[in-house]
């Protein structure tokens, strides 16, 4: 070996790559200038011989190790561009040099990544193509700062983890670009442990991966989908905010390909879009649409949080599916599971040997129902990962709102967990800070987004959840109100007979209805996936007393005040011309959404007649003559001539009536509009008298009595059956008959 050649060796250093344990690959074989030449460095595993190719020339480099170690001193001044030569059997193969081009994380975005402030570091993080010095390659970017050495592996050099060894920054992100890849090539990381185990690992940062459990991650693919959403966008903050209507399916992406056919992105776009505007949807919620191992868990056990499962199609069959949704005039809402991870040899368990994203404490850091991993939210980067994840499904998907799942779990830190099985924060309580502290974080960064919606699932009941951060708020837009449901259907399930003992589950929501802004609904968990779900659980010795209670439990689910949600399977069947009605209602009528959130919207006519298990209420809009007057019998006993106390002089025409023949009920309906009669009840001074039909809901809409003063103070106690007001009921009722009411 060249004696000046031979000083320049680091053996050391060089003996660190050959046994695959350097962590600064770039300071050793990375080209620099010396005073003697331009030293160049590469490690091939195996080869006997090696060549530099500078322009249209070759210089065979000297084998500094016997396993495969090279180098030569170029005799000038300047670093050439150049790439490595191999020849065996007369086949030639060429490689670029990937420790020729610098770093491109910069120290400003290794500081934000560490204060968890980076929201786009899924940019740079993971696997992106792009061109570095005027040479496309990818650059490769994954956190694991207790790992010893980690590699890029992949067919592209033979899954061998002692090439391309990557580079560690002052962070722990370990990050390298590879000249001459390109989008859409399968990788993992290699990743050696203090210990000497070594072992695979997919991309947390991936933006796609192949299928199946164990797959490998995938470059980010340039994109090729034109967004056409930009009109719904552009109108997104005047359509999804608490005045307008919001009637969310939620939607089983194994349910929807089912119902499709055809497990692709673009062919379920089709359907699910036309079975929304069927049924009046006006926006969707896909359960885990994130890439995930085991098909059991239907994703909510997340792997891949960056990228859209590969069961249906790529990135950006899932864009076409966003985007045809957008164009039909239909919001997106996914699912994100930040609140656990799968187990085991998952993705993200264990990644760099030790519990980097999950909390080293078990007590912390074990879902003790689901035997899955809980998210260290007090580490910067993890915070980090989180956010920049959900920042990603906004801008590069253009979804329009995240449902996040299990927050309860999130905020109480002895959720779920048995006495001693729990550590107290550092106050002694039991609320989780840092996963707060995050939740705040995260709703704040995606409210930058204009008109972006987060929803929590909260089965705790945390005061404040809707409330603003700088307020001591967490900040999301509504809150799912399992307890309503759960409250409800527990309700539904007695027999009427026995209904009146359990009143105050119908009652005591409204206590704190308006404490948070809230969305209601029957989902895949009250339905337990099943087109009959919601109908197995209603009272009834008789089909049609279970359908009865099935028709009174949607008509009310779409009546009580709160944004709405339906699972797809509770919308079919008999039931299909019930939910259309409703839906068309809640968005038609501004008193069923206008004012959901305010208790402005809502007043009780009658709520204490748990006797005969009847609620009496109103909806109310901005207008006077937007009223609803709603009534709902939870018996099986019709009651005739029923007397209503109503909030002024005028006329009531029943709109709506679940025991319609029309959803296949009795027909038991009142047709006529009825006429207000000065008689005090239910402590109002007008009222009127209509049929109210057992195991139903019916709604009136008011009108103002024509030449009448519409002023409840003004009207006079009359005995029922006065002159004066049977006169006043003919003369309104002749000119309802003129006008066609």
């Amino acid at each position: 070996m060249d004696r000046r050649l031979y000083d320049q060796m680091d053996w050391p250093e060089i003996e660190a790559v050959v046994y695959s344990e350097e962590d600064h690959p770039r300071d050793i074989m990375g080209p620099r200038i010396t005073p003697d030449g331009v030293l160049i460095q590469a490690f091939f595993p195996g080869e006997k011989s090696l060549w530099l190719k500078t322009g249209t020339t070759e210089h065979e480099m000297e084998p500094v190790e016997e396993s495969g170690y090279f180098a030569i001193l170029l005799n000038r001044k300047t670093i050439p561009a150049h790439t490595f030569l191999t020849k065996n059997g007369g086949v030639e193969k060429e490689y670029p040099d990937p420790y020729a081009f610098p770093p491109q994380i910069t120290k400003k975005e290794e500081t934000r990544f560490q204060a968890g402030i980076w929201y786009d570091a899924w940019k740079k993080m993971g696997a992106h193509a792009m061109k570095v010095n005027g040479t496309e390659g990818v650059f490769f970017a994954v956190y694991a700062p207790n790992a010893l050495r980690v590699s890029v592996v992949g067919a592209f050099n033979a899954w061998d983890g002692r090439r391309d060894q990557m580079n560690r920054m002052d962070s722990g992100i370990f990050e390298l670009f590879i000249p001459g890849l390109a989008a859409g090539r399968a990788y993992k990381y290699e990743i050696k442990l203090k210990s000497g185990e070594t072992y695979l690992k997919a991309d947390p940062y991936a933006g796609a991966f192949e299928g199946g459990a164990d797959g490998a991650s995938l470059v980010w693919p340039e994109t090729e989908h034109v967004w056409g959403d930009e009109e719904w966008l552009k109108r997104r903050p005047s359509v999804q905010n608490e005045r307008q209507p919001m009637i969310v399916c939620q939607v089983s992406l194994p349910k929807l390909a089912e119902k499709a056919g055809h497990p692709e992105y673009r062919v379920m776009a089709r359907t699910l879009a036309e079975h929304c505007q069927t049924y009046g949807y006006t926006h969707v919620e896909l359960t885990p649409v994130t890439e995930y191992p085991d098909d059991a868990s239907e994703g909510f056990e997340t792997s891949g949080y960056f990228a859209p499962t590969s069961r249906y199609g790529n990135p950006d069959d899932f864009r076409y599916f966003v985007d045809y949704l957008h164009r039909m005039g239909i919001g997106v809402i996914i699912d994100q599971v930040f609140s656990y991870f799968a187990a085991g040899n998952s993705l993200l368990a264990g990644f760099d040997g030790t519990c980097l994203y999950e909390h080293l404490d078990p007590r912390r850091g074990i879902h003790p129902a689901f035997g899955t991993h809980i998210f260290n939210y007090g580490s910067g980067e993890v915070v980090n990962f989180l956010t920049s994840a959900a920042m990603c499904w906004a801008q590069e998907y253009h979804v329009d709102g995240m449902k996040i799942t299990d927050v309860a779990t999130m905020l109480f830190q002895d959720y779920g967990r048995a006495s001693g099985g729990w550590v107290a924060n550092l106050y002694g309580g039991n609320e989780n800070l840092e996963a707060i502290a995050f939740l705040k974080k995260l709703n704040t960064a995606l409210h930058t987004l204009p008109g972006f919606l987060t929803i929590a699932e909260d089965m705790a009941g945390w005061n404040g959840i809707t409330a603003d951060p700088k307020e001591d708020g967490i900040g999301f837009d509504y809150k799912w109100n399992s307890t309503w449901a759960s409250d409800f259907l527990n309700y539904m399930h007695y027999d009427p007979l026995f209904r009146g003992a359990h009143h105050d589950d119908l009652t005591f929501d409204t206590v704190f209805a308006w404490s948070e802004r809230t969305l209601i609904g029957f989902g895949r968990d009250e339905t337990g996936g099943r087109e009959d779900g919601l109908l197995r659980r209603m009272a009834g010795i008789t089909a049609e007393q279970k359908e009865a209670n099935e028709r009174l439990a949607l008509s009310y689910l779409f009546v009580y005040p709160g944004k709405k949600l339906l699972a797809m399977e509770a919308d079919g069947g008999n039931r299909s011309g019930l939910v259309k009605k409703l839906t068309a209602m809640c968005r038609d009528l501004p008193a069923l959404h206008e004012k959901d959130t305010s208790p402005d919207g809502f007043e009780w006519i009658s709520n204490l007649d748990r006797d005969r298990n009847l609620l009496i209420f109103l909806r109310k809009g901005k207008r006077k003559d937007e009223t609803l007057l709603v009534v709902c019998n939870f018996s099986n006993i019709e009651y005739d001539e029923f007397l209503i106390g109503v909030p002024w002089p005028g006329k009531y025409k029943e709109i709506f009536n679940s025991d319609a023949e029309e959803f296949g009920g009795s027909g038991a309906v009142n047709s006529r509009v009825k006429i207000s009669q000065p008689i005090e009840h239910d402590e109002r001074k007008n009222s009127i008298r209509v049929c109210v039909q057992p195991l139903g809901i019916s709604i009136y809409q008011y009108t103002e009595a024509v030449g009448r003063r519409s002023n409840n103070r003004s009207a006079k106690k009359r005995p029922a059956g006065a002159g004066g007001g049977r006169n006043l009921k003919r003369e309104i009722e002749e000119q309802v008959e003129r006008e066609g009411g």
